[in-house]
């Protein structure tokens, strides 16, 4: 759990995440969408892919990238939920563990 955490904890990978959570996409629309070099976005999914939070899927020359799984989509849920919690001052939620 400390190495997904770790990995989210750098904005780079945060929206590189966020945007997989959409779409299928390759390193190129990668880089223009978060806004960093292609080499970036490359070194970056790297690092996800080794933590098996990105999966890659060849179609001819280009590897598109994907989330490895729906878990990563419900956590950031999760994440906007208590952001947007958060911002609006709201009461905390009585705990149900």
């Amino acid at each position: 759990m400390v190495t997904m955490f770790q990995a989210l904890g750098d904005s780079t990978r945060l929206q590189i995440l966020y945007a997989l959570m959409h779409h299928t996409l390759c390193v190129r629309d990668l880089a223009i969408l978060v806004g960093v070099s292609e080499s970036a976005v490359s070194h970056q999914l790297r690092l996800l892919r080794d933590r098996r939070l990105v999966r890659q899927c060849r179609s001819g020359n280009i590897i598109y990238y994907s989330l490895d799984d729906e878990h990563l989509a419900v956590l950031f849920r999760e994440a906007e939920y208590h952001a947007d919690h958060v911002y609006q001052n709201l009461p905390p939620h009585p705990y149900t563990g």
